[in-house]
């Protein structure tokens, strides 16, 4: 007990004026009934909120768990799905490039067959040229075409 609270007991209960009898107030005990009803109250509404976020933490729990879950199938899901993606977005650089590979093959059996014609062209006179030069090495006589 404070020096404060000591002295407190000895102020007068009455009005100024003529001394009267009667027991000096007990200030402490009077603010404490006072208060009492209300901490009481208090302390109930303390458990509440207890009670309240202790539930509020398991439902968080609970939602995090489901969450997680939810998050691994849509994983699973997205993976198992790639590759149907994967192709689907490949396919128009797929159709570009047997385009692009037809036209090249295109141009290919193009050139090869002009190679071919200017060769049918050109063997007799290479083969002339071939059976002149062997017959003049053999010691044949032959006349150039």
């Amino acid at each position: 007990m404070s020096l404060r609270d000591f002295l407190e007991r000895f102020r007068p209960a009455g009005t100024p004026g003529a001394s009267a009898t009667g027991v000096p107030a007990d200030r402490t005990a009077e603010r404490a009934a006072e208060l009492e009803p209300a901490l009481a109250r208090l302390a109930d509404v303390q458990q509440e909120a207890a009670r309240i976020r202790a539930a509020a933490e398991q439902e968080a729990d609970a939602l995090r768990r489901n969450a997680a879950r939810e998050a691994a199938r849509m994983v699973d899901a997205a993976r198992e799905h790639a590759p149907e993606v994967r192709r689907q977005a490949a396919a128009p650089f797929l159709r570009e490039a047997r385009t692009e590979t037809d036209a090249l093959r295109a141009a290919g059996d193009r050139t090869a067959s002009a190679i071919r014609e200017r060769a049918l062209e050109r063997v007799p006179r290479l083969v002339d040229l071939a059976v002149a030069d062997a017959l003049r090495l053999t010691g044949g006589e032959r006349a150039e075409p």
